[in-house]
């Protein structure tokens, strides 16, 4: 696989980014050694960048990674996400100096390694203000423990008071696009690596949905608006739209997915999360699907009747 430059870091990694968030126990139940074996194979299929983050578990998906890539670290790069903690049952956002100082030091810990490459404030935290985050963060570069600073779910007014931001990791696919009109025209602008996540809309463009579909109580997605009611049922039909187009290019609907978020040019990075080694080789091969304008102008003629997906927020969670 091609690798590409995160933005002005020097940072070179796959343009699919294997994401663990599913095996932090929000998506239901998690087999260790299956996920270990998902993550061994995403490696050994070329990937070489993983992101985790402390809040997917507090600690148990940094150390499946960290178990599955066994101090591989000449080959992968490594991100992982801080600013959330627990309080009680209630999770809050917390990127308080001290704070992400404990979480740097614990996701080193989990992951078994002596440095992050790049740490990644999770959401941004009304009650700290963001120059003392980031202060935080510079001087953990210094010591060395992380080598590079981004942010996730950050909007333009966030990175403009955030100095020395490198990356942001923003949600994006074809059911949320808010971040088209502002957000990812500053990150070029600012040649900031933008690594986007959740590119097959929490699974709704896997193409395995139908009205007939739930989810386990453990899964988020079973309290979520997103997955129920009119708007679910409209967006499942423009999936099979989707996926007739799809065919027609000899994709499924979830490369087409994929291939559409990579084909901004101000995208560097699809985060994609898969359990099944079958479901990861399909989207692998989406870096080589290639969307002409014409592709472009039929999918946004498609999704013009979708229902827009706002998906979870820590207080939602």
């Amino acid at each position: 696989m091609d690798k590409v430059r995160l933005g002005r870091t020097e940072l070179q990694v796959s343009p699919i980014c294997y994401g663990t968030w599913q095996f932090g126990g929000d998506w239901g139940k998690v087999d260790e050694s299956a996920a270990i074996d998902a993550i061994r194979h995403a490696r050994d299929r070329g990937v070489t960048f993983f992101d985790t983050a402390q809040g997917y578990g507090f600690g148990i998906a940094e150390r499946i990674l960290g178990r599955a890539l066994d101090g591989d670290r000449d080959n992968v790069v490594i991100a992982t996400k801080g600013g959330l903690r627990m309080d009680g049952d209630d999770l809050v956002r917390d990127s308080s100096p001290a704070w992400l100082r404990q979480g740097v030091e614990a996701s080193l810990e989990a992951l078994g390694t002596d440095h992050i490459d790049l740490y990644q404030v999770h959401w941004p935290d009304p009650g700290t203000r963001l120059a003392d985050s980031a202060q935080a963060l510079r001087d953990l570069v210094t010591e060395g423990l992380i080598r590079h600073v981004g942010v996730s779910n950050f909007d333009t007014d966030h990175l403009r008071a955030f100095p020395g931001v490198e990356t942001l990791q923003p949600p994006y696919h074809l059911f949320h696009r808010d971040i088209e009109a502002d957000v990812l025209p500053y990150a070029a602008e600012h040649d900031l690596g933008v690594l986007a996540y959740g590119p097959l809309a929490h699974g709704l463009l896997g193409g395995g949905f139908d009205e007939h579909t739930t989810f386990p109580d453990d899964d988020w997605r079973s309290q979520s608006p997103d997955f129920t009611g009119p708007g679910f049922l409209r967006n499942l039909e423009i999936v099979a739209e989707l996926r007739r187009y799809a065919e027609r290019l000899g994709a499924t609907v979830g490369q087409l997915a994929i291939a559409w978020v990579l084909a901004h040019p101000d995208v560097h990075v699809a985060i994609v999360g898969a359990r099944n080694p079958r479901h990861l080789d399909e989207s692998l091969t989406a870096a080589d699907l290639t969307l002409g304008q014409d592709d472009l102008a039929e999918i946004n003629r498609i999704m013009s009747g979708a229902a827009p997906i706002s998906g979870p927020t820590p207080e939602g969670m």
